[in-house]
């Protein structure tokens, strides 16, 4: 779309191209041909940053060296002809402007151009006022260049590090998670391992102290059944509102702004844990695919049941059912519920959880 503007934007070339045709101007062919030459590389330079073609910058830069080689040779040779020939080196800051990353080359450029226009219009005696004029306008043109590319090359860099910290979040949950598993499970699983030796070597010789070491293995075995069930529980203990406090410093921390709303009574332990799931996994899919800057996330509840939505700004779409969204409408629908997920009216993603009435405290 932006290279497409940039061609829409060459109508200030058509004055020169009409003179052309018109034979106004002195060795038509030629300017034809420079002309053409110059329109054709300078939406091929503009193409190169916008949409990110594979092309190294000393290439780039020696086609920038080429525009504004053609452009102030143009502009010299037919800017006493009329039709405004000055406007190409409009066309060259801007190129410039675009094209370079660094901010003092950038505006070195600008400044260039807008001192070409000068130069070449006080040495074809051309009007003051038009001299200053397309002065004026070569000078905007780069400004705003300038400011655009530099926002472009900001959003972008924040949507990268948007997307990295997401990775990060979920990656430090993942850790987190394989930490405390490993912390409940290591030792005790070392120790059976151990015993599970002992009862070996010991049951052809002794099978009384081979069953006592048994036992021992079933208590130890018991003993981190429970400790699994205990943590098992913590997780789930911490229930809805502490799943929407974690989604909410989640997304906050990746600098997405969020919203939440909440009416109606409680929900009961198993619509609580139902929804638990659906904002994990939803918060999870904004963090990594949606590229939003703003989530809603809205919980009611009433007479015909509870409803969870979770609606963001980002790319939208229809996403492609995975484990994640097969394993919630499982949930939901043991817990009576259905799940919807598609594009939101207003765009971005909408999820949407119901539990009927009877699964819901009255």
């Amino acid at each position: 779309m932006l290279v497409a503007a940039h061609t829409l934007w060459l109508w200030l070339l058509l004055p020169p191209a009409s003179a052309i045709t018109r034979g106004q101007i002195h060795h038509a062919p030629v300017a034809a041909v420079g002309l053409a030459a110059f329109a054709l590389l300078y939406l091929a330079l503009v193409a190169v940053p916008v949409a990110d073609l594979p092309v190294r910058p000393a290439l780039h830069h020696a086609g920038l060296v080429l525009l504004a080689l053609l452009g102030i040779g143009l502009a010299a040779a037919y800017a006493g002809d009329p039709a405004g020939w000055l406007a190409l080196l409009t066309y060259v800051c801007s190129a410039g402007a675009v094209g370079l990353i660094r901010a003092s080359w950038g505006f070195g450029w600008v400044g260039g151009s807008v001192a070409a226009v000068l130069v070449i219009g006080a040495a074809r005696r051309l009007a003051a006022d038009d001299i200053a004029q397309m002065a004026l306008i070569t000078l905007l043109a780069g400004a705003m260049t300038l400011a655009f590319a530099r926002v472009a090359r900001l959003v972008d860099e924040l949507r990268r590090t948007q997307r990295e910290l997401a990775r990060t979040v979920v990656e430090r949950e993942r850790l987190r998670f394989a930490k405390d598993l490993h912390d409940l499970l290591g030792h005790t699983l070392s120790l059976v391992v151990v015993k599970a030796e002992v009862v070996r070597r010991l049951a052809p010789a002794d099978p009384g102290r081979a069953a006592a070491e048994a036992a021992e293995i079933e208590r130890i075995g018991r003993t981190a059944l429970a400790e699994v069930r205990e943590a098992v529980t913590g997780y789930r203990e911490h229930g809805f509102d502490r799943e929407l406090d974690n989604a909410r410093n989640a997304l906050s921390d990746v600098g997405i702004m969020v919203t939440v709303r909440a009416s109606g009574h409680l929900l009961d332990v198993e619509a609580d844990d139902a929804f638990r799931w659906v904002l994990r996994e939803g918060v999870t899919n904004v963090l990594r695919h949606s590229r939003a800057s703003r989530c809603d996330i809205e919980v009611s509840t009433d007479a015909h049941g509870a409803v969870l939505t979770v609606r963001d700004d980002g790319v939208g779409g229809r996403p492609q059912p995975g484990n994640g969204l097969r394993g919630l409408t499982e949930r939901l629908e043991q817990a009576g519920g259905t799940l919807h997920v598609g594009p939101a009216r207003d765009g971005g993603l909408l999820l949407t959880a119901r539990v009927p009435a009877r699964q819901a405290v009255g």
